[in-house]
């Protein structure tokens, strides 16, 4: 039943802000949300990418039933998160590891999303193996103004020899009514050890940030979220020199960035994916000083958090209490993703 309260239903959330509870105010509510859907690769052998290798190809016997039933979690994932704050899916959804743009609309033409009328901004990039990375929004709550891909060029260290990775996308939209400038990321791997890898995602960071630095030279003020699969932690070079993103709001400057998942990683010690029973928090979403202003007039940052419901969850093996992905052993485990989603909640005040 739950889905079938849509986008038509108000989106409001009671909070009640002082101690004794008398003042009773109403607020908007939406979710803005980023998802590593894990190969998620048609069945499609396409000849200018490396898809051959993916997990999907790989498998050899009901490979369509296996990609709709793959396709069908990932829709039950999205449709999921921030419904029991807010009544509804996310409004904005980055997304990553996905081969092509008919994966991500087969996603939204899911039977569990189909309702919410999700739009699609995505670009091919010249990534190795063929992933991308994107963005859903709800047509009714979101309306693109503008959208761009900025290319990443890297290379070895070793050899100099370029190394093809993810772009970084942008889009700049009205979010019922307000603007709002979004970048999705996917930065590099670890492939090679962390050290030897670290120099790519410096690289990534800066290109993020001089994203983030062209939008605050139009407007100091403007609202600006970033968010991604970024392999690395909140406490890693990229994000915590490059970004200079901080834990404390009012340690944000004008320009600076704020970063709710570093409290998340050190002090509660969470994380979104794990490797030999060590937890990363490598799915961030992080915003500029305007959304956690004081005074919810207009949206504001209210909340933030992994999503890792039980069904998400391993519950048993060598990997109990790990995400439970969607291919293992060169086989299809049913699964969903080997990293958890993260979400934040944006508020405004109804008067």
């Amino acid at each position: 039943m739950k889905h079938l309260n849509t986008w038509l239903a108000a989106l409001l959330i009671v909070v009640f802000f002082n101690a004794n509870a008398q003042e009773k105010k109403t607020f908007k509510i939406h979710t803005v949300a980023f998802y590593n859907l894990e190969n998620l690769f048609d069945t499609i052998n396409d000849p200018t990418k490396n898809d051959e290798a993916s997990p999907m190809m790989e498998i050899k016997a009901d490979r369509e039933d296996i990609y709709k039933k793959k396709v069908h979690n990932m829709a039950r994932v999205i449709s999921d998160i921030g419904y029991e704050t807010a009544g509804n899916a996310p409004a904005l959804i980055g997304i990553c590891e996905v081969e092509n743009v008919n994966v991500v609309e087969d996603v939204a033409n899911d039977p569990l999303l189909l309702a919410k009328d999700y739009g699609i901004v995505h670009f091919e990039s010249p990534d190795r193996r063929g992933i991308d990375v994107g963005l859903m929004y709800q047509k009714a709550l979101f309306q693109p103004i503008s959208k761009s891909s900025h290319t990443l060029k890297i290379y070895d260290d070793q050899t100099r020899k370029r190394v093809y990775t993810r772009d970084q996308l942008l889009v700049s939209g009205k979010l019922d009514g307000e603007l709002i400038h979004v970048i999705v990321s996917h930065w590099p791997s670890r492939s090679g050890g962390e050290a030897r890898s670290r120099s790519k995602r410096v690289a990534a960071a800066k290109l993020n940030k001089r994203i983030i630095d062209s939008l605050q030279v139009i407007d100091p003020y403007a609202k600006i979220i970033t968010m991604g699969d970024l392999n690395d932690d909140p406490t890693n070079e990229s994000v915590k020199d490059v970004l200079q993103a901080k834990n404390k709001k009012s340690k944000v400057k004008l320009k600076g960035i704020y970063n709710p998942y570093i409290d998340l990683f050190k002090k509660k010690g969470l994380g979104t994916t794990a490797y030999r029973d060590a937890w990363s928090l490598f799915d961030q979403i992080m915003f500029t000083k305007p959304l956690i202003d004081e005074g919810y007039e207009s949206f504001k940052f209210y909340q933030a958090g992994i999503y890792n419901k039980y069904y998400l969850v391993n519950k048993q093996g060598r990997y109990k209490g790990y995400p439970l992905r969607s291919f293992a052993d060169g086989g299809f485990t049913d699964g969903f993703s080997d990293h958890f989603p993260v979400y934040i909640y944006l508020i405004k005040e109804v008067k």
